[in-house]
C-alpha cells in the first residue's frame, strides 16, 4: 500500500527522467517475448494476408453505409 501517493509519483518521475534508454536491450526483450509466444503456441507465424478477403469485404460493406466517415 502506498502511504504517500505524491511522493511516490515524484519518485517515479525522477526515476524515469534519470534512466537511460537502451535500445538494444529493448530489442532483446521484444525478441525474447516473441520467441516465448511462439514456443507457447500463442502467436503462430503464417501468411499475413490470410483472411484479407474477408476484411476487405467487411470494409466495403461498412463504407457503403450512408453517413459513415470514409
Amino acid at each position: 500500500m502506498i502511504r504517500d501517493p505524491k511522493a511516490f509519483e515524484a519518485f517515479e518521475r525522477d526515476l524515469i527522467s534519470n534512466s537511460r534508454v537502451d535500445i538494444e536491450q529493448n530489442f532483446r526483450i521484444v525478441d525474447a517475448l516473441y520467441q516465448e509466444a511462439l514456443q507457447l503456441g500463442l502467436f503462430q507465424p503464417g501468411d499475413p494476408f490470410e483472411g484479407i478477403d474477408n476484411i476487405v469485404q467487411i470494409a466495403k460493406v461498412v463504407n457503403s453505409v450512408p453517413g459513415t466517415p470514409h
